[in-house]
C-alpha cells in the first residue's frame, strides 16, 4: 500500500512541475511579447535607434555607430538631426541589408533603423536664415554673423577643414532647413543640391529639407561603448540672431557655381 502512494505521489510531483513549467513558459512569452510592443511603441513615438552608414558627420559620428535619435522636443540650429531623404538625395549609396528576423528586430526597436532613406546631418540654418560662405575669415555666416564650427568640423592634421570648398548664399523657405555634414569634403548636404529641383517646383528646392521630414534628434551614441557621448547644441550658435525679414516661401539662392 506505501508503495502505491509514493508512486502516486511521485506522478502528481511530476505533473505539478510539468505545470508549473508551462505557465512559466506562458508568462515568458507574455513578457517578451509586451517588451517588444512597448519597444515598438517606443520606437514609433520616443526614440529609435539608427546606424550610421557613411562618413560625412566625422569625426562626430563615425561609421558604425549607432545613434539613438529622440522624436519628442524640439530642435534648433546647431543640432544634428535624422530625417527622410527630401528626394534624390541618396542615389547610387548602399546600406547594409539585414535577413527577415533582423528586420523585425529593426521594427521593434531592438536594433538600429538600417533603412536606405534617411540621413543625418547639421541643422545650420532654420527658416528664414541667410547661410552663406565665406567671411572674409573663412567662416559660414548666419544672419550676417560669422559662425565659429571648430567644435565639430573635420580636422585634417589637427586643423578644421575649410566650412566649404566653393561659395554660397542662400535664404531658408518657411518650413523648411539647411543642412550639413560635419565632414564638408565628404557630405552630400544641401550645398550639393542648389541647381535640382527634387520634390519642389523651382530650381534649387531639392537643397532644403523640409521640416516634416525630419524624425528627430540624435541624442547619443549607445555603441561602440567606447565611443558613448551625448549631444548638445554648439555654444557658438547662441550667437545667431533670428533672422530679419519672415521666411519667402521659396528659397532664395544667390550662388553662380554650386557645389560641395
Amino acid at each position: 500500500m506505501s508503495g502505491t502512494v509514493r508512486a502516486n505521489r511521485g506522478s502528481a510531483e511530476k505533473t505539478s512541475f510539468g505545470r508549473s513549467t508551462l505557465r512559466f513558459l506562458r508568462e515568458l512569452v507574455i513578457v517578451v511579447i509586451g517588451a517588444l510592443v512597448l519597444s515598438g511603441v517606443l520606437r514609433a513615438f520616443v526614440a529609435q535607434p539608427f546606424l550610421i552608414p557613411s562618413p560625412s558627420m566625422e569625426n562626430t559620428l563615425l561609421i558604425g555607430d549607432r545613434v539613438v535619435v529622440q522624436k519628442i522636443g524640439d530642435y534648433q540650429r546647431g543640432d544634428i538631426i535624422v530625417f527622410k531623404d527630401p528626394g534624390g538625395w541618396l542615389q547610387g549609396q548602399e546600406t547594409p541589408e539585414r535577413g527577415p528576423a533582423g528586420k523585425v528586430l529593426e521594427f521593434f526597436g531592438v536594433l538600429p533603423d538600417t533603412s536606405d532613406d534617411h540621413l543625418i546631418k547639421r541643422v545650420i540654418g532654420m527658416p528664414g536664415d541667410n547661410v552663406a560662405c565665406c567671411d572674409a575669415d573663412g567662416r559660414l555666416t548666419v544672419n550676417g554673423v560669422s559662425l565659429d564650427e571648430d567644435e565639430y568640423l573635420y580636422r585634417s592634421g589637427g586643423t578644421p577643414i575649410a566650412p566649404s570648398r566653393l561659395p554660397f548664399d542662400v535664404v531658408v523657405p518657411a518650413g523648411h532647413l539647411f543642412v550639413m555634414g560635419d565632414h564638408r569634403n565628404v557630405s552630400a548636404d544641401s550645398r550639393c543640391h542648389l541647381d535640382e529641383e527634387g520634390t519642389g517646383d523651382y530650381p534649387g528646392a531639392a537643397a532644403f529639407v523640409p521640416q516634416s521630414d525630419v524624425v528627430g534628434t540624435a541624442w547619443v551614441i549607445v555603441a561602440p561603448f567606447d565611443r558613448w557621448r551625448t549631444f548638445s547644441t554648439p555654444e557658438a550658435f547662441a550667437q545667431i540672431p533670428p533672422p530679419s525679414e519672415p521666411a519667402p516661401e521659396e528659397g532664395v539662392i544667390s550662388t553662380e557655381v554650386v557645389g560641395c
